[in-house]
Formats: C-alpha cells, sequence, structure tokens
C-alpha cells in the first residue's frame, strides 16, 4: 500500500509519481466518454445530442461527491502532514459515511429534477426523449460517482493515485466490451437495449470501480479493526468536512451548470450545434489531461506541507503545477487549431457538427493555458483549506462570467456561434484575474505570499 510522506524529498519526484497515475486514469475516464460518444453515433447526432444533455444533467448531481473527494484529500493530507493518524482515520471514516448519505439525497433530487434540468436545454423531440432516458439509467451509477470519489481523496491524502489509474483503466476495457454488447445483444440469444445501453454499461463498470476503490481505503493499516460505532455521525467532523467539500464541489457544480447556459444558448441552432459541444467537451478534455494530473497532484503535496508547515514548499509546489501545465497544453495548441475538424470526423460524419466543432476546438487552443493556471490556484486554495473561495471564483467565471459574454457577444454583437465561443473564451479569462487576485491574497495570509516563480525554492 502506498503511504507517502510529501513533506520531504524532491518535489519533482513526488509530482511525477502522483501526476503520471492520475493523468493515464483521467485518460482512460475521457477515453471512457469517448466510446460512449462514438458509440452513440450509431444512432445519429440525436443520440450524440441527447448524450450530451443527460450526461450535463447527471453531472451536476453528482458534484458532491468531486467536493468529498477534494475535502478528504486535503483534510486527511493535512493531517498526515500533522503526523496524526487517529485523525486521519476519524476524517475518513466520518467522510465514508457521509458519502454514503449524500448517495440518498442526490437519488431523491435526482427523480424530481432530471425532467425539468433536460427540459431547459432542449426541445421537445427525439434527441430530448433519448437525454431524459439516458438520464435514468444514470441515476443508478449516482453510489458509484459519489461514494468512488470520496474513498479515493483518502488514497490522494496518502500519496496513492495508482488505485484510481488501475480502476480506470479497467473500467474503459469493461465499457468498450459492455456498450456494444447492451446495445446490440446476442443475435439469436438476447436482443439489445438500444441507445440506453451506453448508460447500463457505465453503471456497471462505475460501480465497480467505486467497489475497488473501497476495497483499497478499508484495506490499508489505519482502517484496521473498524468498529461500526464509528461510522456513527459526528456533527463536529461532518461539520468540518462539509465546510471544506461544500465550496469545492459548489464550484464543481457551478462548472457543470454552466454548461447548461452554453446549452440553452446553443438549442437556437439546433442538434448539430449541441452534439459538437458534447464532442468538443471530450476532445478538449484529452488534451487537459497532462496538465489536469498535475494540478490534481498538488493537493495532497500542498496540503501535507501546509500540515508540516513547510510554507517554502507548498509555494515551489504551486510554481511547479502551473508552469509544467501551461507548457503542456501550449504544445496542444497545433493539433486543436489545425486539427479539430479531423478528430470530430472519428465521432460523426455530419458536415455541420464537423464544421461547427472546428470552430468551437480553435477557441479552446487558445483558452486551455488559462484553464491550467485557474485549476492551479484552485488546487493551492484547497489545500490551504480555503476551499470556499473556489465556489466565488466559480460562480463568477462560470455562471455570472460566461451569461453575461455570450449574451453580449452571441446576441448584442449578433456574432452566432462564434460568439458563444467568444463568450466562454472571455468568461474563462476574466475569471483567471479574479482568481489570481484571491490566490495572492491567500497565499499571503497563510504562507507568507507565493513568491517569484522563477526563484527557486529550498526544499
Amino acid at each position: 500500500m502506498i503511504n507517502a510522506d510529501l513533506t520531504t524529498g524532491p518535489l519533482g519526484g513526488h509530482f511525477k509519481r502522483l501526476a503520471v497515475p492520475a493523468a493515464v486514469g483521467m485518460l482512460f475516464s475521457t477515453l471512457y466518454n469517448v466510446v460512449d460518444t462514438f458509440y452513440a453515433g450509431y444512432f445519429g447526432t440525436q443520440a450524440q445530442a441527447g448524450l450530451s444533455v443527460g450526461f450535463q444533467a447527471f453531472f451536476i448531481l453528482v458534484a458532491i461527491g468531486f467536493g468529498l473527494s477534494s475535502a478528504m484529500s486535503a483534510l486527511v493530507g493535512n493531517a498526515k502532514g500533522r503526523k496524526d493518524e487517529a485523525e486521519s482515520r476519524h476524517l475518513a471514516v466520518q467522510g465514508i459515511g457521509l458519502a454514503v448519505m449524500a448517495v440518498g439525497a442526490m437519488l431523491t433530487i435526482a427523480l424530481f429534477a432530471g425532467p425539468y434540468l433536460i427540459a431547459i436545454v432542449s426541445e421537445p423531440g427525439d434527441y430530448r426523449d433519448a437525454g431524459l432516458d439516458y438520464f435514468y439509467w444514470l441515476i443508478f451509477a449516482l453510489p458509484g460517482f459519489i461514494v468512488g470519489p470520496a474513498a479515493n481523496g483518502i488514497l490522494q491524502a496518502r500519496g496513492d493515485t495508482r488505485t484510481m489509474q488501475r480502476a480506470l483503466v479497467v473500467a474503459f476495457f469493461v465499457n468498450v466490451g459492455l456498450n456494444p454488447l447492451l446495445m446490440f445483444g446476442i443475435p439469436g440469444v438476447v436482443g439489445g437495449m438500444g441507445f440506453n445501453g451506453i448508460a447500463l454499461a457505465t453503471v456497471l463498470s462505475q460501480t465497480g470501480v467505486a467497489g475497488f476503490i473501497l476495497w483499497r481505503v478499508f484495506g490499508r493499516a489505519m482502517m484496521q479493526d473498524l468498529r461500526w460505532a464509528e461510522f456513527i455521525p459526528v456533527p463536529a467532523k461532518y461539520y468540518e468536512i462539509i465546510a471544506q467539500a461544500f465550496p469545492a464541489g459548489f464550484a464543481l457544480l457551478v462548472t457543470f451548470s454552466s454548461g447548461f447556459i452554453v446549452q440553452y444558448a446553443l438549442k437556437d441552432y439546433g442538434e448539430a450545434a449541441l452534439a459538437s459541444y458534447g464532442i468538443t467537451m471530450r476532445i478538449e478534455q484529452l488534451f487537459l489531461l497532462p496538465a489536469l494530473g498535475i494540478t490534481i497532484s498538488l493537493v495532497p503535496i500542498a496540503a501535507q506541507n501546509f500540515g508540516a508547515g513547510q510554507n517554502a514548499r507548498v509555494r515551489e509546489a504551486f510554481h511547479r503545477c502551473w508552469i509544467l501545465g501551461v507548457i503542456g497544453t501550449t504544445l496542444a495548441f497545433p493539433f486543436l487549431w489545425f486539427g479539430g475538424g479531423l478528430a470530430t470526423s472519428v465521432f460523426s460524419d455530419d458536415p455541420e457538427v464537423i464544421r461547427i466543432s472546428a470552430l468551437f476546438l480553435k477557441v479552446e487552443a487558445v483558452i486551455l493555458p488559462i484553464y491550467v493556471v485557474l485549476f492551479s490556484i484552485n488546487s493551492l486554495l484547497q489545500a490551504l483549506k480555503k476551499a470556499a473561495w473556489t465556489m466565488w471564483i466559480g460562480i463568477y467565471r462560470q455562471w455570472i462570467g460566461i451569461a453575461l459574454f455570450i449574451w453580449f457577444f452571441a446576441y448584442v454583437m449578433d456574432g452566432g456561434l462564434t460568439g458563444v465561443r467568444l463568450g466562454i473564451a472571455a468568461g474563462v479569462g476574466t475569471g483567471l484575474l479574479l482568481s489570481l487576485w484571491i490566490g495572492l491574497r491567500v497565499a499571503e495570509d497563510r504562507i507568507g505570499g507565493l513568491g517569484s516563480p522563477w526563484i527557486r525554492a529550498k526544499a
């Protein structure tokens, strides 16, 4: 079992050991979604549009899982940095119990809110029906998408990103096999489910991922000889976890729900525009993966060192994170700018979908490095136990900024689809300015400032 002390040793080695497995795991997670989009193409543009709106609605519900993951990574990481194993165990057990309770709450919300969420971003017709069916099947995956990430946050805090990597790699190959099997069945033996088979494949594979992650968590030395009494909710601990998880989860909720703002604007341009949005998000994620792996690794590294009072190492880790991420995403520019149409043709042969996707990806090529700096600042704020600021940054960038600038560029300036994408870019750019201002102020208060990225801190 991996149980790394990230407060000593070269930071470059820690980033490599944590970021590479995290990036590989996310690669297969993204490829997982790419496979779903590819198979949805067998049922045409309407199915791909339905997949886009149904998936967007579902992910709003699982934001709490990612918030709990962030909270566990930061809080358990801080406790480990202080060498407090009893507190690490207590937080881990309480966090898992809270995740189970969150599943019940999200199930209830999903049943009532799902149809309304999908209706907001779609017009009556076949693609709305497809999206709603897909969403209802995905509800059964809620335990996997909430409990799994929460448990994985515990592993990340201990320096273990390999477990999730292995789980996601296996889930990808399982999904590759289950999708066609459940969609088309076995001729002469059992019939297929059609488009809904994609959703059931996700339910089965993601439930398996969560089960494997929990098995690894409960196999750790700090979790041995557990008693049921330890799972009884302790209000003070629940409050501490929620205080860290809510802002991070809400920030991600804002990110996901911003897709509704975009889809609401795109629905005026038809099914091809909605299908293009879903496809380009998958392609964009592939090029963001190395940077995402690095920014995810920053949370446990910075959290442990902050807990240990190693402020110089926190600063150096932050600078390494965003510099490496910006370099990586800058290298992706020519592929997205010149190859967007070719990449889209893998998923659709609709000329309009290919044309719109190529336009969208040109804008993404320009703003990818901005995303990396934003994600780096968010990871630092989480590690410094100031996750509430990530929520406010997200509210501006993903709600106010995007809505305001899409309205201005697409409607006031009559920019059409180009205006929609420029609106997103403007929201991201101004969001970066806000996050930099907040990040500098928090760092000054918590670790004595960020210093210069070009002066190597003493580890």
